[in-house]
């Protein structure tokens, strides 16, 4: 029962996290290193003192999930297409979960922006003018690409279900 609680809590917080990622990357295309690197130590400082990750994972299970996090999403920051917040934001949740929420979360990602991609133009115009003032980085017209952190809480989100 404790075991369920504590991961119950775990994903909560995950969630949290990455809805207040999400916000600050729709609103401003730039997520601060407050939350980014400091979830990562915090979790990485709970991996070595527990000896498990925030969502129960051995130490020998987060690693490749790190592994994954960082060979998924250096070469689309080298290549432009992702920020160093969004490698940060990966790197941070490979440290707190799983290799499967890495995974789950990328994947959902990429799906929500594709959706977003064939879909978004219809729904952009339907939303009120000023959702579309406050959300103006999601408009699926611009040129200078999507932020990443809204389809990334999608894509947790999803995992975190699928996965509970």
């Amino acid at each position: 029962m404790l075991q369920t609680a504590t991961a119950c809590l775990a994903s909560a917080s995950l969630l949290i996290w990455a809805l207040l990622c999400a916000i600050q990357d729709s609103q401003h295309k730039r997520i601060s290193n407050w939350l980014t690197l400091a979830p990562a130590a915090l979790a990485a400082g709970w991996l070595l003192w527990h000896g498990q990750s925030l969502t129960g994972n051995a130490p020998a299970t987060v690693l490749p999930g790190l592994v994954v996090a960082l060979a998924l999403s250096l070469p689309g920051y080298m290549g432009g297409s992702m920020g160093a917040g969004d490698v940060k934001l990966l790197a941070a949740l490979a440290l707190a979960s799983s290799p499967l929420h890495v995974l789950g979360s990328i994947a959902g990602a990429a799906i929500g922006m594709l959706a977003w991609t064939l879909g978004g133009p219809a729904l952009w115009q339907r939303l009120p003018a000023n959702a579309r003032h406050r959300l103006k980085l999601l408009d699926p017209s611009q040129k200078d690409g999507l932020p990443y952190a809204p389809f990334f809480f999608c894509g947790l989100l999803t995992t975190i279900f699928i996965l509970a």
